[in-house]
């Protein structure tokens, strides 16, 4: 077969069968599972941040792996000699999919959709890592399709797990910060990382493709272009047509808190602030605005978003400097301070968390937490409680983080209605929810 010619009407062929047999959402006879039941896994995209999602898994059966990058994925490769080896994850589903019960995502943030819902569509248990989708349109399908196919998911912000957030996440819930009308969270991306506000590298002086790498499937949905080693393998992120910039990157870690506690969910508007923004390239820094109605028991929030170097104010959290990353929550009674990605933060009025022992605990936790958030979608995948950043959670979480990009790219304020999934006062904008796959990766 022509690995460069796999439609989406010969998948859909191929799945016919295993997607229609779908029913229920744990594990039944659609799943192969290896010795011991335990989970035949495939890896998509198993160098980088990839081969670290393999190895946390490993001790299920790791039966095929997937890398357009054979430098990238030597590690992964040498570590499971007996995987079925490819560079086409859809080749690879077509021909192994009968015994893959699921796979991983790790692949850049443009091939993250493809591969997850190709996966789902035929019956397959999703760990897909952040951002969760390139595209606002793509974080709706992956919710949609998900539920659609029963199948057990979780997005790659292992901070979710983290013991010290879970326990944040229940005294807010419980009351301690009193209402949170505002919340600020910013990063330390892009800066010394990876550039942004650049424009593309110089055509003419395109180098040739390494050979190791094939330049056409990493490309995958995108329009195409010559190689440069500007974007492989790591400097994608602040290209549009690759990654999601400094918000993608990292507000599904940063913001992750507030979305968790609060239930925030469908932001009413979205307000960005920037450098100059090009058609290639995120901006150098920006500061988004999200304002989100009240709902259930919590009241209207603005949260606030800085990357590139901007920073609230420190007096907001009474010190003279905030640290590259962080999260400010202001509530009526409190005000809570998180230094840090997750963890551990402090409440300004000098209260500890172990004073409120009153507050029960609703949330599983373990020691080895980011070993432990894979392991609540093993679970999941086998039949036991959904894993708690599942795509119900991290679908429109998604969303909501992407629209801050929607908003850059348009320039102006935008207003959202999430039930016609369309802005509604700048309809150029909604050019930006999604982008036109290439021909031949039609999903």
């Amino acid at each position: 077969m022509n690995i460069h010619a796999l439609t989406r009407r010969q998948f859909l062929k191929s799945t016919a069968v295993a997607a229609g047999a779908l029913t229920f959402p744990l594990i039944s006879s659609r799943n192969v599972l290896g010795a011991n039941g335990r989970l035949n896994i495939a890896g998509i995209g198993v160098g980088g941040k990839g081969a670290g999602d393999v190895a946390v898994v490993d001790h299920e059966n790791i039966v095929a792996l997937c890398d357009v990058d054979e430098v990238n994925a030597a590690g992964s490769f040498k570590k499971y000699p007996h995987a079925k080896r490819y560079k086409d994850f859809r080749l690879m589903l077509d021909k192994e999919g009968q015994g893959i019960d699921a796979v991983t995502v790790s692949t850049p943030d443009h091939m993250h959709a493809p591969a997850a819902l190709t996966a789902m569509k035929m019956g397959k248990h999703v760990y897909c890592q952040k951002p969760l989708t390139h595209t606002v349109h793509e974080a709706r399908q992956m919710t949609e399709v998900a539920r659609q196919h029963k199948v057990a998911t979780q997005m790659g912000n292992q901070g979710h797990s983290n013991p010290d957030t879970r326990r944040l996440v229940e005294l807010i819930q419980g009351g301690v910060l009193g209402k949170v009308r505002e919340v600020h969270v910013w990063t330390d991306r892009p800066g010394n990382w990876w550039p942004q506000g650049i424009d593309r590298p110089n055509p003419k002086e395109a180098p040739k493709v390494p050979e190791t790498l094939d330049w056409d499937l990493w490309l995958g949905v995108a329009p195409s272009r010559p190689y440069n080693p500007a974007y492989v393998p790591f400097k994608w992120r602040g290209f549009w047509d690759f990654g999601t910039g400094a918000l993608g990157d990292m507000a599904c870690h940063n913001m992750d808190l507030a979305f968790f506690a609060l239930q925030l969910r469908d932001p009413i508007s979205v307000e960005g602030q920037s450098s100059d923004v090009n058609s290639e390239t995120a901006p150098v820094w920006s500061i988004i605005t999200y304002e989100f109605a009240a709902r259930g028991p919590q009241t209207r929030v603005k949260l606030i978003w800085y990357d590139g170097g901007k920073k609230p104010e420190p007096e907001l959290a009474k010190t003279k400097e905030l640290p590259g990353n962080g999260v400010i929550m202001i509530g009526e009674k409190d005000t809570l301070f998180v230094p840090s990605y997750w963890g551990p933060g402090a409440f300004l009025s000098g209260a500890k968390a172990a004073d409120f022992k009153n507050i029960p605990e609703r949330f599983p936790r373990q020691t080895d937490w980011e070993r432990s958030h894979h392991q609540e979608w093993l679970n999941a995948c086998k039949g036991g409680p959904k894993a708690l950043s599942n795509f119900d959670y991290s679908g429109p979480m998604t969303e909501a983080v992407l629209l801050g990009n929607v908003a850059l790219r348009a320039g102006v304020k935008i207003e959202w209605d999430a039930k016609k999934f369309k802005v509604t006062n700048v309809p150029e904008a909604n050019h930006y929810l999604r982008m036109e796959y290439r021909k031949g990766w039609e999903v």
